[in-house]
C-alpha cells in the first residue's frame, strides 16, 4: 500500500509519520536542550529589548503631541 494511503503507518508496527518517535533517545534529549536554549535566549532578548521599544513609543507619542500643527 502506498505511504499516502496508509497515513505513514505500516502493517504490524506503529510508527509515526516521519518514521521515528520524536524526542526519544539521546538525540531527542539533545534536541530538547537546543529548543530550551533557543527559547531562553529569545526570552532574554525580549526582556532586554522591551524597555527600549516602550521608550521609543513614548518618545514618538511625545513628539507627535508637542509638534506644532499646521491648520489649513
Amino acid at each position: 500500500m502506498p505511504r499516502w494511503i496508509s497515513g505513514g503507518y505500516e502493517r504490524g508496527r506503529r510508527r509515526s509519520f516521519w518514521g521515528f518517535r520524536r524526542f526519544s533517545g539521546f538525540f531527542g534529549i539533545v534536541d530538547l536542550l537546543f529548543i530550551v536554549a533557543i527559547l531562553y535566549v529569545l526570552i532574554k532578548l525580549f526582556l532586554v529589548a522591551a524597555p527600549y521599544v516602550i521608550a521609543l513609543v513614548v518618545l514618538l507619542l511625545l513628539r507627535d503631541l508637542l509638534r506644532p500643527r499646521i491648520w489649513f
